[in-house]
């Protein structure tokens, strides 16, 4: 076994003791950096630490260039790692402070590291509930049509609602312009109710108390539409080896082409 092959198993698998602590101390080392960028966002610490904090931010970009590097060498096929999910987020996550030289600001993105901390699924042997994951992910996906009409149906009636409270309460309640009233009329309809801007004629405190029970009904509407396509995914596990196609748990045939399926129940 050659220097990469042994590379490799550290960095990439954690079946071995060499692996797991690998992963273990990056998964350390990614959560105190994103800890750092998150107290530099505090005045008081920032301007007392600042030097500290500096420097650790630059240690950790060094060393996850590094492990970042050592990856791409040690990859049975660098450029299928590179276009990968996990090989986007690692080079992301220390493109921000090497950009910070140019634009100010933008070392604060590297709380993208945070990402990072997915590999925990691999450490833990959490693989099996990526089956969970991409039910759910299935489940969305196939209520997106039907949430976006609900979605373009909620739009239009914060557009009426707004722009009725707006005629009904005018300026001087706050409803200055009619943006401004949808801005009403959307935190009032998720229930949310800053309290920056209220009616304050009979008229519009009853429309307002419409909008607001309105938004209970609303808020149950998308929760719905997922449930009903997670129930529908769970009734849909049999999936055949052929053709790929989902089929009703209790099928003991794919629907579509025949084919016997191999977790179908014994006659």
């Amino acid at each position: 076994m050659n220097w990469r092959e042994k590379l490799y198993i550290i960095i990439f698998e954690a079946d071995t003791p060499a692996g797991k602590a690998f992963d273990v101390a990056l998964l350390f080392a990614i959560g105190t950096s994103v800890l750092l960028v998150m107290l530099e966002s505090v005045s008081e610490f920032e301007s007392e630490y600042r030097p500290y904090l500096k420097a650790a931010e630059w240690m950790f970009t060094v060393l996850f260039t590094i492990e970042y590097i050592l990856r791409i060498i040690s990859a049975h096929k660098p450029l299928k790692y590179m276009g990968s999910f996990f090989g986007v987020i690692d080079l992301i996550a220390v493109i921000p402070t090497y950009l910070a030289f140019f634009i100010a600001g933008t070392h604060y993105f590297v709380v993208i590291r945070t990402l990072r901390l997915l590999r925990v699924f691999r450490i833990l042997k959490l693989a099996k509930y990526v089956g969970a994951s991409r039910i759910i992910s299935e489940a969305l996906v196939n209520s997106k049509a039907k949430i976006s009409v609900f979605l373009f149906a909620v739009l239009n009636s914060v557009i009426i609602l707004g722009t009725l409270m707006y005629l009904i309460e005018g300026s001087e309640s706050g409803f200055t312009s009619i943006p401004r009233s949808i801005y009403w009329a959307v935190v009032t309809l998720t229930t949310v109710g800053y309290g920056d801007i209220a009616p304050s004629t009979v008229i519009g405190q009853f429309l307002a108390s419409i909008i607001m029970i309105l938004g209970y009904a609303i808020i149950a509407v998308p929760t719905g539409i997922v449930t009903s396509e997670l129930t529908r995914s769970r009734n849909f596990t049999n999936i055949c080896a052929n053709c790929a196609t989902k089929n009703d748990a209790n099928n003991n045939y794919c629907s579509n082409c025949g084919n016997k399926l191999e977790n179908s129940s014994k006659s």
